[in-house]
C-alpha cells in the first residue's frame, strides 16, 4: 500500500465479525470469557491486550513499515518502557536538544537508577563515537529537535550504532511517518507522542513505539504488560480515527508552515527563524534527503531578544492559542523557556539556543492568510 492508503487501511482487519462495523469498535472491557482455562480468542485481560488497542498498534506498525507496534498511556510512558530495557551502569547517548519531558525523565528518574546519560550535539554526527564505550547501549535521537528544529542524519547515526552494536531510538513525533520513516534509515526503535500529530485533534494523550525485531518486540511487550502503562480503548479509538486523516492534515501543516516561516523571516522585528525548509538552515540538505517535507513546527526569536518581547507577542495572538503541546488541527504558540522546556536548567537551555525570547509555533490547518494576519498584528 502507498502511505495515504495505509493511514486508512494499514494493518487493519475486520475485528467485528458480529456486525461488520467499518470502524474498529471500542472494546470497553477489562476481561474476556474463556471456554476452558486458557481457552480464549486472543485476549484475556485488557492490560495485556485489548482489541481496540491491538488495531491501533497494528496501524502504527504499518505506518512506520515496522512489524510490531505498542501503544502507551503517554509519550513519556513509551520512553519509560524503552529505558527499562537497560540496567544500572549502562550508558545512553542523547541529543542535547530535546523535549524537556524526555530530559526530565532521563535525568531525574533514570540517572537516579544508575543509568548514565551523555547529552551531546548531533548536528555533526562525527563527535558521537568519542562518547561510546563498553557500557554504551543506546543512542537517542530526536529529529527535527524540539524546539531548535535541528536536523540529525538518522542514516549516519545508524551506521555508528550498528558498528558498535548499539540500539538506535528515534523520536519521530515532529516529522510523523508521513514525512520521515526512521526504520527505513536504520533505526531500531521509533517513539511517537501520539498526543500530537497522530491523534491530531488535541483530545487524547498517548504514546507509541514501533520496532521490526521480534526479540526486541518481545522485551518491550513484557515491559508494557508488566509495568502496565497502557492506554485505554477509548483513547485508542481516538488515535485510530486521527490517523485516518494524518496524510491530508500533514500536507496542510507543511503548506501553512512554509508560508508562516517565510513571513516571519521577512519581518524586520524577528531575528532568527528556525525551520528546516530554509536552505540556510543547519543540515537542510539532510532534511531534504531523509524527509519528504519540512513540517509545521517553527521556532523564532525577536530582535529585542527579551522575555518581555516574546510575552507581548504570545499574549496578543488571537488565532494562535498560547498553550502547551503541538500537532493539533489548531495553531498553537508556546514559550519553551517557561513552558515545555522549563524543566531544563537555564544554563543548559542557553547552550542549545533556547533563549527567553524564543517562541515555538505549531502551525495548524487554518487558512494561511488568517495565520499570517494574526502574527502581523501580534508582532506589531
Amino acid at each position: 500500500m502507498k502511505f495515504n492508503t495505509k493511514t486508512i487501511h494499514g494493518g487493519q482487519e475486520n475485528i467485528d465479525p458480529a456486525y461488520g462495523a467499518v470502524m474498529p469498535p471500542i472494546y470497553q472491557t477489562t476481561t474476556y470469557s474463556q471456554s476452558t482455562p486458557g481457552g480464549h480468542k486472543g485476549f484475556e485481560y485488557s492490560r495485556s491486550g485489548n482489541p481496540t488497542r491491538a488495531a491501533l498498534e497494528k496501524s502504527l506498525a504499518s505506518l512506520e513499515n515496522g512489524k510490531f507496534g505498542f501503544a502507551f498511556g503517554s509519550g513519556l510512558a513509551a520512553i519509560d518502557a524503552v529505558l527499562k530495557l537497560f540496567k544500572p551502569g549502562d550508558e545512553i547517548i542523547s541529543t542535547n536538544d530535546l523535549y524537556g519531558g524526555s530530559y526530565r525523565l532521563f535525568t531525574h528518574i533514570f540517572e537516579g537508577l544508575g543509568i548514565k546519560f551523555h547529552f551531546i550535539g548531533m548536528k555533526d554526527t562525527g563527535g558521537i563515537e568519542e562518547y561510546i564505550n563498553e557500557n554504551t547501549k543506546l543512542i537517542w535521537v530526536e529529529t527535527p529537535t524540539n524546539p531548535m528544529m535541528n536536523i540529525i542524519d538518522i542514516e549516519a547515526v545508524s551506521k555508528i550504532a550498528k558498528k558498535h552494536e548499539l540500539l538506535l531510538a528515534v523520536d519521530n513525533t515532529f516529522a510523523t511517518p508521513y514525512l520521515q520513516q526512521p526504520l527505513e534509515l536504520g533505526a531500531d526503535i521509533i517513539m511517537h507522542s501520539a498526543t500530537k500529530y497522530l491523534g491530531g485533534h488535541s483530545d487524547v494523550v498517548m504514546g507509541g513505539l514501533v520496532v521490526k525485531d521480534k526479540e526486541l518486540a518481545d522485551k518491550l511487550y513484557f515491559i508494557q504488560n508488566a509495568s502496565g502503562a497502557i492506554c485505554g480503548p477509548q483513547d485508542s479509538f481516538l488515535v485510530l480515527r486521527g490517523i485516518k486523516t494524518l496524510h491530508i492534515r500533514m500536507q496542510r501543516h507543511c503548506e501553512n508552515g512554509e508560508a508562516v516561516a517565510k513571513y516571519l523571516k521577512s519581518n524586520p522585528r524577528i531575528d532568527k527563524v528556525y525551520w528546516p525548509g530554509f536552505e540556510d538552515h543547519p543540515n537542510h540538505e539532510v532534511a531534504t534527503k531523509q524527509m519528504s517535507g519540512f513540517g509545521g513546527m517553527i521556532s523564532f526569536t525577536t530582535k529585542e531578544d527579551t522575555l518581555e518581547s516574546a510575552t507581548r507577542i504570545v499574549e496578543n495572538l488571537k488565532v494562535f492559542t498560547l498553550a502547551e503541546s503541538l500537532g493539533g488541527v489548531e495553531s498553537l504558540a508556546g514559550h519553551p523557556a517557561s513552558m515545555t522546556h522549563a524543566s531544563i536548567p537555564k544554563e543548559e537551555r542557553a547552550k542549545t539556543g533556547i533563549v527567553d525570547s524564543m517562541i515555538r509555533l505549531s502551525v495548524g490547518i487554518e487558512d494561511e492568510e488568517d495565520l499570517i494576519a494574526d502574527l502581523k498584528q501580534a508582532i506589531g
